[in-house]
Formats: C-alpha cells, sequence, structure tokens
C-alpha cells in the first residue's frame, strides 16, 4: 500500500458502526422447545428439564450482521398452553418477526404452528418476518414430520424454513442471523437517523430561543 493510501485510509477510519434493534417473537404449541432455542441463542446453553413459561418470557440479544451493523433482538417468548393463547396477540402485536416453532417428533405441533402462521397474517404487522423452525433435529430418529411437509407449507406461505436443535445449538444462531439479515435494516437506520435530526433542530430552536430574550 502507498503512503498516499495508508494516509487516506488512517483519515477516514472504519466504517462506523451501525445498531438498529427489532421485536421479534416466538409461538408454538408447549413443549415445542421455543424457551430452549432463545435459551441457546441468548447463553449458549440447554436445560433438560425446563418449566412451561408463564405468560410470556422477554430477553434480548445482539447479532453481528455485517462488520458494522449490529442486530439487537427484544426477544418475546411466549407460553404455549392452550389458557395463554388469547394472550399472545399482546406480545406479537407490532413484532418486526416471528420465529414459529414445532417439534418435528409430535405431529399435532405442525397443525398448531400452521394456526399461529395464520393468526400473525390476520393480526400482525402485514411485513412482518415469520420463520418456521422445526425444533429437535438432535431426534432425527423420531421424526415423525418430514421436511419436505414442513417446507411445502412454509413455501406455499413464502415462510422461511429452518430446521435447529436447542440441545446441541445447530443452526440456531443461522436462524437468527439469516431473519435478521430479511429485516429492514436500512429503513430502521434511516429512521433512527432522521428522529435524532430532528431532536438536534429542536435544541438548536430552544437554544436560539434563549439568547434571544436574553
Amino acid at each position: 500500500m502507498s503512503e498516499t493510501s495508508s494516509q487516506s485510509s488512517a483519515l477516514n477510519g472504519p466504517p462506523p458502526t451501525r445498531f438498529v434493534q427489532f421485536k421479534l417473537v416466538l409461538l408454538g404449541e408447549s413443549a415445542v422447545g421455543k424457551s430452549s432455542i432463545v435459551q441457546r441463542f441468548v447463553k449458549d446453553s440447554f436445560t433438560e428439564l425446563r418449566e412451561s413459561t408463564i405468560g410470556a418470557a422477554f430477553l434480548t440479544q445482539t447479532i453481528q450482521v455485517d462488520l458494522n451493523t449490529t442486530v439487537k433482538f427484544e426477544i418475546w417468548d411466549t407460553a404455549g398452553q392452550e389458557r395463554y393463547r388469547s394472550l399472545a396477540s399482546m406480545y406479537y402485536r407490532n413484532a418486526q418477526a416471528a420465529l414459529v416453532v414445532f417439534d418435528i417428533t409430535q405431529e399435532s405441533s405442525l397443525d398448531k404452528a400452521k394456526y399461529w402462521v395464520k393468526e400473525l397474517h390476520k393480526q400482525a404487522n402485514s411485513d412482518i418476518v415469520i420463520a418456521l423452525v422445526a425444533n429437535k433435529l438432535d431426534l432425527e430418529a423420531e421424526r415423525k414430520i418430514s421436511t419436505e411437509e414442513a417446507q411445502t407449507f412454509a413455501n406455499e406461505l413464502n415462510l422461511l424454513y429452518f430446521e435447529v436443535s436447542a440441545k446441541t445449538g445447530e443452526n440456531v444462531k443461522d436462524t437468527f442471523r439469516e431473519v435478521a439479515l430479511k429485516l429492514p435494516i436500512e429503513d430502521k437506520l434511516k429512521q433512527s437517523s432522521s428522529r435524532r435530526k430532528t431532536v438536534d433542530l429542536n435544541r438548536r430552536q430552544n437554544t436560539n430561543e434563549q439568547q434571544c430574550a436574553c
């Protein structure tokens, strides 16, 4: 590298760090492993025996999607029990992304997943990013829902589709990263920039008014 190029690089410096956050909700039948997926993503750990989520649990985690862009997920992990179903809309309202989880060893869990996808299409934001997530790949020998069946459903409704194992961690982080890449990161950054400029202008106006009053 020439001296001129080196000086130019030093003056320009590294690209600015960009930070943006999105609300993400997990939906699905009880015991499909929603909380375990979140635990694997947030803490990179797994608990064999977990108590059922009551209402919803809230966690946050960041993921780097490129050299200078970090996405922060505000994660709502909802309860899968029937008695909490009516509360779910409180958590997926205004969400930008949703993971609809099913258990590959439980045939009924895909039907419940289809229900949640239908509810999201009816009540969530029209531009929400929805991923259908097949959990428990570590129990492949006990699989009752084929990849082809789930993938076909996902394709019909233009959903993202992933297969993961919360127990081993297989594909969990990749799933969140791929979801992040589908989100309107540039639009969100522009909105944040616009709000900051508005605040700065207001501050200048207040300062000028004080000077004029003196």
